[in-house]
């Protein structure tokens, strides 16, 4: 059977069919999947119950794995290379409702781009799910190249060159948490990302942005923050929005260098929400800017 993708919404978002990520993926079957995420961004497999070794496998299609930190001294539930998206603790039980880890994982609720606070930041994300609560908690994605070209012609020349820096520090502030370890204070420092780029994987234009971007390089503080704030709420207008609404054994793969995403809340303190979440580091990328000396 062929790959097959339908789209789910007027700018981004498919629904793949014709391809078991249960068992590996041929090389033919991944050309058209690659190509399916370069155009759609948010790629949906339906019925997909993977294993944590079986959805690792898949991820390394797409590129290197990142490893996941521990940003609050924490103890782990699942391995290294995934970002545990759930509300259980290291001995499966609904984490307290003061833990450190439920209060780190409140930044999910806001509109951000996986890892765009390290210096090499994200290619994509591949969301796995495991449990769902019965409401609520649906992801949503907003699509960064059409809100792009839907901006005036000059905003889009106002955007020419303008770099944000990026900090983890910067988006937990907006909620409230500040415990995090020494050892991730010292290896996260802030990094300058380019807010209008142009996109690899389509050669479309693209904003980059994120609730970690503090504030436009060279700028004053308060008007790079109101120019930032101002792209993200024009961006995540309902036109450029797909929301998801999950279900047992769907994987979600995103575009993380062109759309942005979060979690909607639900009722954490009662329902079990569990997902698994493996993140692609957007190294060759990153040497291909080392090589032209450019910061994005």
């Amino acid at each position: 059977m062929a790959v097959e993708a339908t789209p789910v919404h007027p700018y981004l978002g498919a629904e793949i069919s014709g391809v078991d990520l249960t068992r590996p993926v041929s090389a033919d079957d991944f050309v058209q999947i690659e190509a399916a995420l370069n155009r759609h961004a948010v790629l949906v497999f339906h019925d997909q119950p993977l294993s944590d070794d079986q959805q690792i496998a898949f991820s390394r299609h797409f590129g290197p794995l990142e490893i996941m930190p521990v940003y609050a001294g924490y103890k782990l539930r699942i391995r290294a290379e995934f970002a545990d998206i759930s509300n259980l603790d290291a001995e499966g039980q609904l984490l307290a409702q003061d833990s450190d880890r439920r209060m780190f994982n409140q930044g999910n609720q806001l509109w951000h781009t996986d890892s765009s606070f390290k210096y090499v930041p994200a290619r994509c994300s591949l969301l796995s799910a495991r449990e769902i609560p019965p409401e609520g908690g649906e992801t949503e994605f907003a699509d960064l190249r059409a809100a792009y070209d839907a901006l005036p012609e000059e905003t889009k020349r106002r955007l020419d060159g303008l770099v944000a820096e990026h900090s983890i520090f910067h988006s937990r502030r907006q909620t409230g948490f500040v415990n995090f370890t020494e050892e991730i204070r010292s290896r996260m420092p802030p990094v300058p990302q380019v807010i209008a780029r142009r996109h690899p994987g389509s050669g479309r234009m693209t904003l980059y942005l994120a609730a970690h971007a503090s504030h436009v390089v060279g700028w004053p503080i308060e008007e790079g923050r109101r120019l930032l704030e101002q792209l993200i709420d024009f961006a995540t207008e309902p036109r450029f929005v797909y929301r998801h609404h999950w279900r047992v054994g769907d994987l979600v793969i995103w575009d993380d260098r062109c759309t942005m995403h979060r979690g909607r809340p639900y009722d954490d303190a009662r329902q079990r929400r569990v997902l698994h979440r493996t993140t692609v580091s957007d190294e060759i990328n990153s040497v291909e800017r080392e090589r032209r000396g450019t910061a994005a």
